[in-house]
């Protein structure tokens, strides 16, 4: 088994796609007006209109963030990828802060709610890990 991706179902689909093309510096792929995916190389994220969710249930799911999840990635300097997010949501919740198990971290949230998480591996045995 691969893990290959993860999809976030959103009600504004293009606010989304924007979003995760301004903070991860990627275009994103659109295979419809409800659907688009942004490809890091090691993983895909997926954005799907609330409508896409028909496809698979009678019921309308709503987006309403996530808060049990946090979608992460490794940057190669955390701080400074804050000074581009802080200009691009007001969203914060924790500011560049290194953290015990040794990675330096930024959380914020997408327009959604869902939590982010950029890090950057700090202590010699985050980067090990890393490597």
């Amino acid at each position: 088994m691969k893990f290959t991706s993860i999809r976030i179902i959103t009600k504004d689909i293009k606010q989304s796609v924007q979003f995760y093309e301004k903070a991860i510096g990627l275009t994103a792929q659109w295979y419809t007006e409800d659907f688009a995916e942004l490809s890091t190389g090691s993983i895909t994220i997926a954005i799907g209109s609330t409508r896409t969710m028909k496809m698979f249930t009678d019921q309308l799911l709503e987006s309403t963030g996530n808060v049990s999840s946090i979608i992460e990635f490794m940057v190669t300097n955390v701080d400074d990828e804050y000074e581009k997010i802080k200009d691009l949501t007001t969203d914060i919740i924790q500011e560049p802060t290194t953290m015990p198990w040794g990675n330096r971290s930024l959380l914020f949230c997408d327009p959604d709610g869902n939590l982010i998480n950029f890090f950057t591996p700090v202590s010699p045995e985050a980067i090990k890990k890393f490597s």
